[in-house]
């Protein structure tokens, strides 16, 4: 059952090979086919790599505008994400925002859906199975709606990093 969204904060130009790493790291014993959606901020809707790595998996890309995700808490704030986007992290507020919002409409893998494209939050339970991970230059969390997704991936605190 797909009930995993996966938040990922990647520098420009990150390759789909080092986001798979990233996020198959932060999956742990949960498996990529358990994954619903992937989110990110808009920025980074022509993002190559992260276009890709959706495609392969036919994953949906949900985008997300910097003042949705000013509006979530960040446990885990980043100054560099905070520098040049002005918000305090990207993969964690992105994970939940997936995790609780529905598409309005169907979204064809890997297409840009528009922050707007998506209705008011269907399920504010949304709460991160992994906080942020760094792998490769990536950062990865993964939140869930699901009461009992399986067992939890292990955390990967040693991984602290500040990206963009």
């Amino acid at each position: 059952m797909k009930t995993l969204s996966v938040g990922i904060g990647c520098r420009l130009q990150s390759s789909a090979e080092h986001i798979e790493a990233a996020v198959r790291a932060a999956l742990g014993s949960h498996r990529i086919d358990q994954i619903r959606t992937v989110g990110t901020v808009d920025t980074k809707a022509d993002e190559a790599g992260l276009l890709e790595f959706c495609a392969r998996h036919a994953l949906p890309l949900r985008l997300f505008s910097r003042a949705q995700i000013a509006a979530m808490r960040v446990a885990n704030p980043s100054a560099a994400v905070r520098e040049h986007l002005g918000v305090d992290g990207i993969c964690e507020p992105c994970a939940l925002l997936a995790a609780s919002t529905e598409p309005a409409a169907l979204v064809a893998p890997a297409a840009h859906a528009a922050p707007d494209a998506l209705v008011a939050p269907s399920a504010p339970s949304a709460r991160l199975l992994v906080p942020k991970t760094l792998h490769a230059g990536v950062t990865v969390a993964i939140a869930t709606t699901a009461a009992d997704p399986g067992h939890e991936p292990p955390n990967n605190d040693s991984h602290q990093q500040d990206l963009r």
